[in-house]
């Protein structure tokens, strides 16, 4: 039994550590939408009742912004595929080209009428809609690994040319040709089943908005929040909320426009700045100066850009049941602001920025009323949170107990102090195989997990740390950029 035990969590941190890998992946597509925000903001701020057609300016912006949000799946299948690749070469982002190209071809509405004869309705709906940004995703994840595969293949001399890096795109080709095959039966199929789970989910309307932000923070810690994100935010079954938020008000949708994305704005903007609030106060006095500069640094980050993972990751593993909380207050934030509706939308994340820019978009509806949410929200967490903490001695950042030998940095300190801080916690260089980032956390590989101090890495000024057998994820905030470089120097 323990040896069926230790295979499941063998299994378990495989699946971890991958899942790891298509996060970090996701973040480069995902980076670009800040861009669609601002140009789609400027230019409904310049001209908010003609959409554009009143100034050639807001035209010029607005056209540009949908550019990029009405091509969201072939930026995911580019995207995708280069944040998979080994080697970050270019040709690993073709790769990721040829497969969406494959997929959205062969298993077009007219390519699978030759195939398959008489398509039923719901199967041409499913192909109708195969221009998505799910298979955006597959065709990234095909390509990469195909281009990792294949990228050093040497070939023999009469064929020398197509070797290495160029046979990646040349094997993704052949290899999602044949994917393709089996496509054509599992993807109608498949396809059917996300209708009919958005479709229930749309049809139990405040509700079914409050369960979305619910399931949305608890699949975080695995990663599986990006899946549920797809069906409501992008194109992949038709909701498509923050493409129809930034599109025309004149279309019935069948439901309210930006309600899977409105909750969020007081959660970000408030609710977990009561939480960044509380475990300051609860904070052993002697560690209360460094605590606080690093909840407020992530506090900040959290209301302007809607950035929520310092704060969420200094709770999540040494506190499940915050987190649950967390999860159900955002489930209610989100019910609260669909049944209003106070409604605004974002292309990046739900904080202070995309508020304003979104200001204007014909779709916001009585969006002044998420800051006094944000407010109220604020003080719910702040209360809460503070009193779990207390109650059950909860070792949320500064309460830990004291350990000999462990160096205690302040929020201020350099980003090459961290990275020294950290990489001596990981136990050293030698026991480093992999450095990367995304957004907010250090994602590392290391020969043995077992050298690791999680404690010397939170007193380095990391808000969670997060060990899956070889796999390591430090969150350290926005400048984990500076800091992974300045790993990177050392190790």
């Amino acid at each position: 039994m323990e040896g069926t035990g230790s295979k499941f969590r063998d299994v378990l941190a495989q699946v971890f550590g991958y899942l790891q890998k298509l996060g970090r992946a996701l973040m480069l597509p995902v980076a670009v939408l800040p861009a669609a925000a601002i140009l789609l903001g400027v230019g409904y701020w310049i001209d908010p009742d003609g959409w554009g057609s009143g100034s050639i300016v807001s035209n010029f912006l607005v056209k540009s912004g949908a550019a990029i949000i009405d091509n969201l799946a072939i930026i995911f299948a580019v995207g995708v595929s280069y944040g998979l690749s080994k080697d970050k070469d270019g040709a690993s982002a073709l790769s990721g080209l040829v497969a969406f190209l494959l997929f959205t071809t062969v298993l077009s509405t007219g390519s699978a009428t030759n195939f398959l004869g008489t398509l039923t309705d719901k199967e041409k709906v499913a192909f109708d809609k195969i221009n998505n940004p799910f298979i955006g995703i597959l065709s990234g994840i095909i390509g990469g690994h195909v281009y990792n595969k294949f990228s050093k293949v040497e070939l023999p001399k009469a064929l020398a040319f197509f070797s290495g890096r160029r046979l990646g795109p040349i094997m993704t080709s052949f290899i999602t040709m044949v994917i393709t095959i089996p496509m054509l039966f599992i993807w109608p199929v498949f396809f059917g089943g996300l209708v009919s789970f958005g479709d229930w989910m749309v049809g139990l309307g405040s509700f079914g908005a409050g369960l979305f932000g619910l399931f949305n923070r608890l699949l975080i810690p695995f990663g599986l929040h990006h899946a549920l994100n797809n069906v409501f935010w992008f194109g992949t079954i038709g909701i498509n909320d923050i493409g129809n938020f930034f599109g025309d008000a004149a279309i019935d949708h069948g439901y309210t426009v930006g309600m899977y994305q409105a909750g969020f704005f007081p959660i970000m903007m408030g609710g977990l700045i009561g939480a960044a609030l509380a475990m300051i106060h609860t904070a052993k006095p002697e560690n209360k100066d460094n605590v606080k500069s690093i909840m407020i640094a992530a506090a900040f980050a959290s209301f302007l850009t809607g950035v929520t993972e310092p704060i969420e990751f200094a709770f999540l593993f040494v506190a499940p049941l915050l987190f649950v909380v967390h999860a159900v207050l955002t489930g209610v934030s989100m019910f609260i602001a669909a049944s209003i509706p106070a409604i605004s939308g974002f292309a990046f994340s739900a904080g202070f920025i995309d508020l304003v820019l979104s200001a204007k978009n014909p779709h916001a509806t009585n969006w002044w009323i998420l800051p006094i949410l944000a407010v109220a929200f604020g003080a719910i967490y702040y209360f809460v949170f503070r009193f779990l903490i207390v109650k059950l001695n909860i070792k949320t950042p500064g309460r830990e107990d004291v350990l000999d030998g462990v160096t205690v940095l302040t929020g201020s300190a350099s980003h090459a102090a961290k990275a020294e801080a950290f990489l001596a916690a990981l136990g050293g260089k030698e026991n480093l195989t992999s450095i990367d980032h995304c957004v907010t956390r250090l994602r590392l590989q290391v020969k043995n997990p077992e050298l690791i101090n999680r404690d010397a890495i939170k007193a380095a000024g990391a808000s969670g740390v997060l060990v899956a057998k070889n796999n390591v994820q430090i969150v350290v905030g926005t400048t984990v950029q500076f800091v992974a470089d300045e790993l990177k120097k050392i190790a």
